[in-house]
């Protein structure tokens, strides 16, 4: 009967090459998602701080979350937030109409 310890090992090393190799490629997309989530969350506390208190409000904000607004606009009882973090943009609306 043969050894077939050594192909064991060899098999158990190639499935950890392939298991490291996909956690490498998957770690710039989960970086992508969690950006993107943080830019829209920042946009969205910038637009409801934005109906409340106008501009400095909605830069107050966006700025606690790391955001920066590149753009502020107010459409009747909306206001529109558009903020970057990281490179990433996200906008959103609010209002106070009923």
């Amino acid at each position: 009967m043969r050894d077939r310890g050594g192909m064991a090992v060899l098999t158990m090393l190639v499935g950890v090459a392939v298991s490291s190799a996909t956690l490498a490629a998957l770690v710039p997309l989960l970086d992508a998602i969690g950006d993107r989530q943080r830019a829209q969350n920042a946009a969205d506390a910038a637009a409801l701080a934005g109906v409340a208190g106008g501009r400095a409000a909605a830069d107050r904000l966006a700025s606690a979350n790391g955001a920066t607004v590149v753009e502020w606009r107010r459409e009747g009882d909306d206001v529109v937030v558009t903020v970057v973090v990281d490179g990433r943009r996200a906008a959103a609306r609010a209002t106070n109409a009923p």
